[in-house]
């Protein structure tokens, strides 16, 4: 029996439509809008043309870069997260269901009318493509935003040692993560940190990265980015991911 890819469910893409673009909870702001902000922040002395967004499932946070930025690639691995971006750039509004208690599930509508984004929308283009093997279409970027990427790659090193390739000189990398490595996604031997190496040193991720970063790119910020994810109308995951801000060499 084929196992079930759960990011290609209706389940998940319901849950991140809400992610995205529902309100906030426990006064913790939107985590797609914060994480383009910011890097929009980080990026302000850069050129600001062209502007990649990895992981963007629903396609918030590309939205959101594409009010700075004069063209936006957004990049999921789940084709299913693609075609909701897609149905919403195009139409204007996607429906979803909202889990309530048990079976009970509410329709929400999203309008993207009410983002104020304007005509900036059109500047986004949206691709499924996998991070550890991005065509080489995908290049000449003054942003590259992954956000809570690296550790659902199944070969992490592959995507760190090769995205300086798709960055220009100056450009930025931001790399959001809550670095919670599970072998189910990644095997253990391609985790960047978060394990204890043969000499007993406990290896961080920010330590990893910078060990596959650093010929290319110093380190500039770490920061702290709360996220707030609705499973149910009682049940909510409040996660702190560790933003990683990168320029390149």
């Amino acid at each position: 029996m084929k196992e079930t890819n759960i990011y290609e469910t209706d389940e998940l893409v319901s849950q991140y439509c809400d992610f995205q673009y529902a309100e906030d909870h426990f006064d913790v702001m939107n985590f797609a809008k914060a994480c383009a902000q910011k890097a929009s922040q980080y990026s302000k002395t850069t050129p600001r043309k062209r502007a990649l967004d990895l992981g963007c499932a629903t396609g918030r946070a590309s939205f959101e870069l594409a009010q700075i930025f004069e063209h936006v690639d957004g990049i999921d691995y789940s084709q299913a997260f693609i075609d909701a971006a897609v149905e919403l750039q195009k139409n204007g509004r996607i429906s979803y269901a909202q889990n309530g208690e048990g079976e009970l599930k509410k329709q929400i509508i999203i309008d993207l009318s009410a983002y104020n984004f304007g005509e900036s929308s059109a500047r986004v283009a949206f691709f499924q493509d996998d991070a550890c093997n991005l065509a080489p279409q995908f290049k000449e970027y003054d942003l590259v935003m992954a956000t809570n990427l690296i550790d659902r790659l199944y070969e992490p090193q592959l995507f760190l040692k090769n995205i300086h390739e798709r960055i220009n000189v100056g450009g930025i990398l931001v790399l959001t993560s809550p670095y919670t490595w599970l072998e189910e996604y990644t095997q253990k031997k391609f985790w960047i940190g978060g394990y204890v190496d043969e000499n007993g040193y406990e290896v961080s991720t920010l330590e990893g990265l910078t060990k596959l970063l650093e010929a290319n790119f110093e380190l500039i910020a770490t920061e702290d980015v709360p996220f707030v994810i609705r499973e149910t109308a009682r049940k909510f995951q409040h996660t702190i991911s560790q933003m990683s801000v990168w320029k390149k060499r």
